[in-house]
Formats: structure tokens, sequence, C-alpha cells
């Protein structure tokens, strides 16, 4: 083995254990794929959890500072093909083997800004924050399990891009409390707190479902590398999303849902037998 092949191989790590550290639920899912396809996942993940972590946990730090460091470093890394920060080495690997547009990112590192200042969501802003947070990390990922086939990848994104909208907007109504009382964020449109109620609960409820409903029809048609692996998690976020819709309105601001990790075994088996017979 080569010395960069070697560091190559560290960075890669450093992302695996990233998303390892950071969710159970996503790991389980990249477990899911096609091996070849797992270090690019655990890549993509990496570099949207460090951005995620600048304007979510580094309270007392300048946030600003630090994430326009950290898109300079982005960029620096894509255009040298090497990067000491291990993440962002694991990362350009993806962007320039999967030719990931720079649009993606910067769209998601935009995102990530608004975080920094905005509070609260009209229509506008919502869609906005939507699109760079959520769908074109799915984007990213779809660029992956295409594997260069553009046809493919214009056919799907539509529904790649309803997957992720379908994923963050379940965390949205799962962390309602917590990105209110510890965030001071209110990431739905027009929602006053204060008058939560199972009306608006409803609504929201329903909009989210036509994003799960849009987004199986082209899992559906992924190569099958990664079909297993993304229905695995459509089939997580379905559970956790029920889960969420059984409960009253005011269970959700004194707790947040979860799925137990028995649970998730259970939903792993189901989702492998419905994958395998076909009946997606």
């Amino acid at each position: 083995m080569n010395t960069i092949a070697l560091y190559d191989k560290v960075c890669l790590k450093a992302s695996r254990h990233t998303t390892y550290s950071y969710s159970t639920s996503f790991s389980l899912g990249i477990r899911s794929l096609d091996k070849r396809l797992h270090g690019p996942i655990h890549a993509i993940y990496g570099f949207v959890r460090f951005a995620d972590e600048i304007v979510d946990t580094f309270h007392g730090f300048d946030k600003e500072d630090l994430l326009k460091r950290f898109r300079e470093d982005t960029y620096r890394a894509v255009a040298e093909g090497i990067s000491l920060n291990p993440i962002l080495h694991s990362f350009q690997k993806v962007v320039n083997e999967f030719h990931i547009e720079q649009e993606l990112y910067d769209t998601f590192l935009d995102s990530m800004a608004m975080d920094l200042t905005d509070t609260a969501h009209d229509q506008h802003s919502y869609e906005t924050y939507i699109l760079g947070s959520a769908e074109v990390v799915g984007l990213m990922c779809l660029r992956v399990f295409c594997e260069g086939d553009d046809v493919l990848y214009q056919r799907l994104k539509p529904a790649a891009m309803k997957l992720g909208a379908a994923f963050q907007k379940v965390n949205f109504l799962r962390d309602l409390k917590d990105d209110h009382q510890n965030l001071g964020r209110t990431y739905f449109p027009g929602i006053d707190l204060r008058n939560w109620n199972a009306e608006t609960k409803r609504t929201i409820e329903e909009d989210i479902q036509g994003d799960f409903d849009a987004a199986l029809t082209g899992i559906r048609q992924l190569p099958k590398g990664a079909r297993f692996g993304v229905y695995m998690a459509y089939i997580y976020y379905l559970n956790l999303f029920r889960k969420i819709k059984a409960l009253p309105c005011d269970r959700i601001m004194r707790e947040r849902v979860r799925v137990r990790n028995r649970r998730k075994i259970a939903l792993l088996t189901t989702s492998y037998l419905r994958h395998s017979f076909g009946l997606l």
C-alpha cells in the first residue's frame, strides 16, 4: 500500500467513525448498501455532519467564521484533491470521483449559514432551507448511487429530493421542542408554538406523507446496489413518522420520539424480506 492510499484509508475511517458516533439509523442504512458504496456515503455524511455541528453545537465560538473557513477549506480540498482535514479529504475524493456539482454542496452550506441568523421561517425561506439542508444531500448521494449514469440521475432527481425533504421534515417534527427551547428555532413556516394544536400538526403531517409517497416511486427505480439501503432508511423514517402521528400534539412538545434498537432490527429484517421478494 502506498502512502497516499494509507492516508485515504485513515481519512475514510474518520468519516465512518463520525457516522457511527452520530447516527445509528444512518449507519444501519449504509450497511445495507452494496459494500462499494459504503465509503462514499460515509464521506458525504461526515461532511454534512461536521457543517451541522458548527452551527448547532459550537456555542461560545465564532460560528460564522468557522463555517466560512469550512467552506473555503472544502473548495480548496476539491480543487487540490487533498486536505489535511480527514473529513474533507474523504469528501473531496467523492466529489471528484462522482462529479458532484459545486452547486450542491454550496447550496447545502448556504442552508447551514441560515441557521446562524434565522430563527423563524416564512414559506420561501422554509423551502430554501429544505432544499439546502436536505434535498441537495439526497442529490449528492444519488450521484454516488447512479455511478456516472446521468440519464438515471436526472430521472430520479425529483424523488431523491422528496425523500430528503421527508427525512428533514420528520426531524423538524421530532425535534420541535429541542429546536425551540435550546436553539431558539422554529422551522415550520407560520407556526406559533404557543398555539400549537392538532390541526396544525395534521397539516404538517399531510405534507410529509406526500413527500414519502413521491419518494417511494424513485426508490423502486434505484440501482440494485443502492435500493435496499435507501429503502431501509425510508422504512426507518416512515416508522418514526407514524409514531409521531400517533401521539397527541402536546406530547411532541414534551418528549423526543425515538425508534428503539430492537425495533430497528425488526424493521431491517422485514424490509430485507420485502426487498428480496420484490414487494417494495
